[in-house]
């Protein structure tokens, strides 16, 4: 191989790289509170995987002898009154969110765009149907209906995702219909159909890709819902389960009792949990803006 086509080769191989890094610094320029909210995002993901290689205490171990200790070098954000370290119950509690977070918007915007991609496609009385469902839980407050569905259900770690999720479900599916009802009538679709094309592979190769946009937008900005909604849930008592630790039970049962004492054991669960939205927030903002082509000259 001569030197003019290993630079050739070079240069090809290094044209994803390029146009990655272009990409980012370009949303980084154009929506600067899009990029702060990715920094917040990728910081408690790091954190959160990472927990056990930035503390060292046991944040479920009670340790009276150290209980409503103010923040210091040994515990950076004190402890709470049974003397468990915030800094690891913190970081526990991110992890917490994050999984229920992402596992819920997962489920309930996956399965609610599926929804809504057949109900658009097929109408009818399918699309009576599902539409009425849907009409149905968008009728009863998110907050009442995870509290509904996790009470009858129980407490655990996968009933809270399904609870949550099913929040999400009825958002993302009249986003991703209205978007189906739209494409259904273009001209490549009605050129799938007249060669014959199933209605499976018209849905897969025509109408999905038509909606990953806008499910993308409902998706990232439901995760600050879930993460709220999810923090609801433990301060009512309805959430994760103690000891194990999460925002919104850490902000809930007998610390309550602690706070004028010791105002820390308030302050930094809610200071992660308006972080966690408020990033969440910001990035779909910006995600909408990007994707969506009438606001992409504002």
């Amino acid at each position: 191989m001569t030197i003019e086509q290993s630079d050739r080769v070079s240069s090809v191989r290094s044209q994803p790289g390029q146009a990655v890094w272009k990409a980012a610094t370009g949303f980084i320029t154009r929506k600067p509170l899009g990029a702060a909210g990715v920094v917040i995002i990728v910081t408690m993901i790091i954190m959160a995987v990472a927990t056990p290689l930035i503390t060292s205490h046991d944040p479920v171990e009670w340790n009276l002898k150290d209980k409503l200790q103010a923040p210091s070098l040994t515990h950076w954000l004190g402890t709470d009154e049974m003397g468990r370290d915030l800094w690891s119950r913190i970081l526990m509690g991110a992890r917490v969110s994050l999984l229920i977070g992402f596992a819920s918007v997962a489920f309930g915007s996956t399965f609610g765009g599926i929804l809504g991609i057949a109900s658009g496609w097929y109408g009818g009385k399918f699309d009576q149907v599902v539409q009425r469902i849907m009409d149905a839980l968008m009728s009863i407050p998110g907050i009442i209906l995870a509290l509904a569905i996790t009470a009858s259900l129980g407490q655990s770690l996968f009933n809270i995702i399904l609870a949550v999720g099913i929040v999400q479900i009825p958002r993302a599916n009249r986003v991703v219909r209205s978007q189906v009802l739209a494409v259904k009538e273009s001209q490549y679709v009605e050129g799938a159909r007249a060669i014959g094309a199933s209605n499976l592979r018209i849905m897969a190769s025509h109408i999905t890709p038509q909606c990953v946009a806008p499910w993308l937008i409902i998706a990232t900005s439901a995760l600050g819902i879930a993460i709220l909604t999810e923090a609801q849930l433990s301060f009512l008592g309805l959430g994760v389960q103690q000891p194990e630790p999460s925002w919104g039970g850490m902000l809930s049962g007998s610390a309550r009792d602690y706070f004028v004492l010791a105002p820390w054991m308030a302050i930094w669960p809610g200071v992660g949990l308006s972080l966690a939205v408020y990033g969440f927030n910001l990035f779909g903002d910006a995600i909408r803006d990007v994707l969506d082509p009438r606001l992409r000259g504002t």
